[in-house]
């Protein structure tokens, strides 16, 4: 494995009138040295990072074990989830906290090591908090203001490559919450080896919604679960590692199931499918006319199917329900093109059938940005009502496949009538990237976005420093932030 960056360049030549200008980017590799879970000193200077002219960003808390998710009670107190667990395969404890006007925490609740609490909801009274399930299945909890933690639903298919997301409490009063896909395209792999999860749980894989016919198509790899260097294991999508399928094989589907969208009763209950075909959908949330939007976050280049080039997605839910394309299309179109192509060969279709065609995303994020959390601006007070705010958690690349300079690590605002994506807040500096890279006190790697109940100001949480060395993901203890941006008030 190459240590570092790669030595491979791409230039872009612009000629604009009479002015040429050329630049050249790293093609980017492995950083941060040796891997290591220990907090390291991060600075704080929120003149880094650029906003638009006539905003203004503080950090409010400091220190946190990989915070995830922010929300407010009915006395506009706030309250943040640390995780419990981090790619990487690092556990600490998962806690609900509050954070003090000071900047300092309370404790409301705390969970075992079964996380990552990845989202954070208040209502009438209680929080709801979506439990990951890397240890044990996923969960949605509902955790009393005294701590007292009461699961909601549980026994949820999610644990592998993606978790438990959500919640969020729609207009109807109902719960809607998002469940990840075990893997990245469909087939448990060596990529699922080195995750952790295939070596735990073998039997795990993904669980269609509904019945789907499979086209048949398997794929050989080694097989790490043999003492044998030179075993060989063949497996097809929708079964475990090292189970092949044939053609027109079946495979029933059942609730739950993996890369949906679902919804249920506050007090449990009756669960509903709202929609599937997603991958990860991490962010959920209502804009102002109620209609349901979530962050999709779409293949990596990694695993026995590996999809190239395939960009995040905002979708706006059709609560058919409708299959949004996972594991054949990307972004609305097939995957079977050389638009996707790997290793000079299209992915082929794992699906003999698909259910409908599926529709075209609300807006298209970078590549790899990881987009995460959002909310909907609501108040003139802050400005771009109606518009979407979406935290960039940023790319894991290499691990998730080689990229020309970093992705995400920045709020964007969408126009979701028109599909039109820009910055919103973005370290300054000639690249792009987290500020530990630039050795700089800005944004590391932002992770949920919301408005506080009067919508005036913008919460993002920050889930800290996480380098990507060549041993794996190395997220950093005690390095989160809660950041406020608000609007400076004009004279």
């Amino acid at each position: 494995m190459k240590k570092n960056y790669l030595k491979a360049y791409t230039c872009l030549v612009l000629l604009a009138g009479s002015l040429l200008l050329s630049s050249c980017w790293k093609l980017r590799g492995h950083y941060g040295g040796p891997k290591s879970f220990e907090p390291v000193p991060r600075s704080i200077q929120p003149a880094d990072i650029a906003l638009p002219a006539g905003y203004k960003i503080e950090a409010i808390a400091q220190g946190l074990n990989y915070p995830t998710a922010i929300t407010f009670d009915d006395s506009g107190n706030i309250y943040v989830t640390e995780a419990g667990y981090a790619y990487g395969e690092i556990w600490t404890q998962a806690r609900l906290l509050r954070i003090e006007p000071d900047g300092k925490t309370t404790q409301v609740a705390e969970g075992g090591k079964n996380g990552p609490w990845s989202g954070l909801s208040f209502y009438q009274g209680n929080f709801y908090v979506s439990e990951g399930g890397t240890l044990e299945k996923g969960r949605i909890l509902r955790i009393t203001p005294n701590g007292a933690i009461t699961p909601v639903i549980q026994d949820l298919p999610t644990g592998g490559d993606h978790f438990t997301t959500g919640p969020v409490i729609g207009p109807d009063g109902n719960i809607y919450f998002g469940l990840g896909t075990y893997t990245n395209s469909g087939v448990v792999g060596l990529d699922n080896y080195r995750y952790g999860w295939l070596k735990r749980n073998p039997q795990l894989h993904d669980i269609p919604c509904r019945d789907i016919t499979l086209a048949g198509q398997n794929f050989i790899t080694d097989n790490p679960l043999t003492p044998d260097p030179k075993d060989k294991a063949t497996t097809g999508a929708y079964v475990p590692f090292g189970t092949p399928t044939t053609s027109g094989q079946v495979i029933k589907g059942s609730l739950p199931c993996s890369g949906a969208i679902l919804r249920m009763p506050v007090t449990g209950g009756n669960l509903e499918l709202v929609a599937w075909g997603l991958r990860n959908p991490f962010g959920l949330a209502f804009a102002p006319n109620n209609t349901l939007y979530v962050t999709d976050n779409a293949y990596d280049v990694r695993g026995s199917r590996p999809i190239y080039g395939a960009g995040d997605v905002l979708w706006a839910i059709n609560q058919g329900p409708t299959w949004y394309g996972w594991p054949d299309y990307s972004e609305g179109k097939p995957l079977n093109t050389s638009d996707y192509e790997t290793n000079k060969q299209d992915p082929r279709f794992v699906l003999a059938n698909h259910p409908n065609k599926p529709p075209k995303p609300a807006a298209i994020l970078g590549v790899h940005s990881s987009a995460n959390s959002l909310d909907f601006s609501r108040n003139t007070a802050f400005g771009h009502v109606g518009e979407a705010f979406i935290a960039e958690f940023g790319d894991q690349a290499p691990e998730v496949g080689r990229i020309y300079g970093p992705v995400g690590y920045k709020v964007v605002r969408v126009n979701t009538s028109n599909g039109v994506v820009e910055d919103f807040a973005v370290n300054k500096g000639r690249t792009n990237g987290p500020a530990s890279m630039h050795k700089s006190g800005g944004l590391e790697r932002p992770i949920a976005a919301r408005f506080d109940p009067k919508g005036e100001a913008l919460y993002v949480v920050d889930f800290g420093v996480m380098p990507i060395t060549e041993q794996g993901e190395a997220p950093k203890q005690k390095t989160g932030v809660v950041w406020k941006i608000t609007k400076e008030a004009t004279r």
